[in-house]
């Protein structure tokens, strides 16, 4: 099959979507599939550093981005729109990432008028929670473009179970989708290293109000586990990193918590094997790809019911599941802290659940859900 991927941006200052579409490109072309991206050229201050309108090769993979033209929310594009309607009809499915962008609206206009099927991929924004931030824009949206596009779409496609329900809950028009989970790269499987001998927790993701990390800082405070350090690893805008600094910096584990900005590559590889654990207290994540990256490396996690990984996590015992709510989550972390045994208990079962998200896996199900939205079949759950 020939296969497009739309975006609003692959840059990887904008988190899991953006890995995830790349990393879903790759196993399809490792499955014999011609598939590749179409994006703009958006990241955060500055652009991507590819030229524009034509197909190059960017981490690994085929993409064709488009010049930015207009601001970061919507990431309007006018190049990227003309191309689409120009080359969906040489496609046999669009797969379509993110909700409320530009891209998103114009790959489905474009898709609609070549009567090329196309499956939409929330990552996490029909939420509830996540429907009401910026909620007056969000409507206007649904309103105008975005309900058609889901309505018209050949499968709204989820990773999780749990992201799916609450998406159904907050619409409910919109029905059922089908579930398919995010893989995660054999690479990232590797042998666990020795565990750093000061032991930390780490997170690790792009730092957003979402991700309830100023909740993170003043447990570890509290939790008062002397020899511990908390690691914090991401990038965001630099009001918020300059907001969870000055709280990092005002309690009493001021020197053991660490930021070391964004990682990626061998660095982000060895500190996941480095780390204890790995915290998420985060109000709302669709999946966690972090989470499942921790996992892989045998590393137990902790995190909030708002990652949908959640009850997998519980069922598996492969980590902890706390009360976005900061008296529970600080003597929790202090538990954790205070019991290897447990620790090592977890970090196994988590390694075994994590084996259910390998690309290995999850690319064959992806596979047939294209394949049945080229024949026309039905793929609603």
């Amino acid at each position: 099959m020939r296969i497009l991927h739309v975006i609003p941006a692959v840059a990887p200052r904008y988190g899991g979507p953006s890995v995830v579409a790349v990393e879903t490109v790759r196993a399809l072309r490792r499955e014999g599939h011609d598939a590749f991206v179409a994006t703009t050229d958006a990241d955060g201050p500055s652009r991507l550093d590819v030229p524009h309108g034509t197909v190059v090769e960017w981490q690994g993979v085929p993409i064709v981005a488009f010049p930015l033209g207009g601001g970061e929310r919507f990431k309007w594009s006018a190049a990227l729109a003309r191309w689409l309607r120009e080359a969906v009809a040489s496609v046999d499915v669009v797969d379509i990432h993110a909700i409320f962008s530009h891209s998103s609206i114009a790959a489905a206009s474009a898709a609609r008028r070549a009567g090329v099927p196309f499956v939409v991929r929330p990552h996490g924004a029909l939420d509830p929670w996540s429907l009401g931030r910026k909620a007056l824009r969000k409507r206007l949206l649904l309103r105008v473009a975005v309900r058609r596009m889901l309505e018209d779409a050949a499968c709204v496609q989820y990773t999780t179970a749990a992201e799916m329900e609450a998406a159904s809950r907050a619409l409910p028009w919109l029905g059922r989708g089908r579930v398919v989970p995010i893989g995660i790269s054999d690479q990232a499987f590797g042998t666990p290293e020795r565990r750093a001998t000061r032991p930390y927790v780490l997170t690790l993701s792009r730092l957003d109000a979402k991700k309830s990390l100023e909740l993170l800082i003043d447990a570890f405070h509290d939790a008062g586990v002397e020899g511990w350090r908390l690691v914090i690893a991401g990038d965001g805008p630099g009001d918020y990193v300059d907001s969870l600094r000055s709280r990092a910096a005002a309690g009493p584990a001021a020197r053991r918590i660490e930021f070391v900005g964004w990682v990626d590559g061998e660095r982000k590889r060895q500190l996941l094997r480095g780390a204890s654990l790995l915290a998420s207290p985060s109000a709302q994540e669709n999946f966690g790809l972090s989470v499942a990256e921790a996992m892989a490396v045998v590393v137990p996690v902790l995190v909030t019911p708002g990652v949908n990984l959640a009850q997998e996590i519980e069922a598996a015992r492969a980590g902890w599941v706390v009360a976005r709510e900061l008296s529970t989550l600080t003597l929790t972390l202090r538990s954790i802290c205070r019991d290897d045994d447990e620790r090592e208990r977890r970090g196994a079962a988590a390694r075994a659940l994590a084996e259910r998200f390998r690309w290995s896996t999850c690319v064959k199900p992806l596979i047939d859900l294209y394949d049945a939205v080229r024949a026309g079949a039905p793929v609603h759950a």
